[in-house]
């Protein structure tokens, strides 16, 4: 059984008190069409609850509304920041790591005829994609170096509470951090077992699903919002 809001509890209980004082009004002063003090100050009073009702509720709903949507606007800029300083660079890395890069490439070949179904086909596909990566040995070298000189700027990305309101963000985020420390954890790589090395192309292929996702949204947010871009 789905429990009642909060906004739900207080607009029954204010409905609630305005039959009260008008049914109260009926009964002591009746209903004789006569205007005196009374009758001015119940009918004030039975308008009180309604007046509360549209300012707290309806009110304070389209100011949430627009408060979530600056909000949400501030992320989608931070996202961008993110891309521009690091992350279509990271991207780019991890295609070329990939074994059926030709096939990626298309898929992520985003036009301004794009619609709402295109990024979610190209979405479908990426979840299927993700896992084709045969990182080189300067791979791993050219990753650990871009993550260690922007280690500093993700800490604060994330130490911005905006920038992890998205789940795809968060876990982004997380997986990043997570394929530093194994990349730093690491000195030669030439000389890793098979069993490290698939670790490690495991830790790659998420970050790569995930940030491949992350920026399919972002351009498709542009798409909708800035299209002359």
């Amino acid at each position: 059984m789905k429990k009642f809001t909060w906004e739900m509890k207080l607009s029954l209980f204010l409905i609630a008190a305005c039959i009260l004082i008008y049914t109260a009004k009926f009964l002591i002063i009746g209903d004789d069409g006569q205007s005196n003090t009374v009758t001015y100050i119940f009918n004030a009073l039975g308008f009180l609850p309604l007046n509360v009702l549209l300012v707290t509720l309806i009110l304070n709903g389209l100011l949430s509304m627009r408060a979530k949507k600056e909000q949400q606007e501030k992320m989608k800029m931070i996202v961008g920041l993110f891309f521009s300083e690091f992350g279509s660079e990271l991207l780019r890395l991890f295609v070329r790591c990939d074994k059926s890069k030709e096939s990626i490439c298309s898929v992520l070949a985003v036009t301004k005829s794009w619609t709402k179904q295109d990024y979610s086909a190209a979405q479908e596909v990426l979840e299927n994609h993700c896992s084709r990566l045969s990182p080189e040995t300067a791979d791993l070298l050219e990753m650990r170096s871009l993550l260690d000189s922007h280690h500093e700027f993700l800490l604060r990305l994330v130490e911005n509470p905006v920038f992890l309101e998205h789940g795809k963000i968060t876990e982004l985020m997380q997986a990043l951090f997570h394929l530093g420390e194994e990349l730093a954890g690491r000195g030669d790589f030439s000389n890793l077992p098979n069993s490290d090395i698939g670790h490690l192309t495991g830790d790659i292929s998420r970050v790569y699903c995930t940030l491949a996702s992350v920026w399919l949204s972002h351009m498709e947010y542009l798409g909708a919002n800035y299209p002359y871009l």
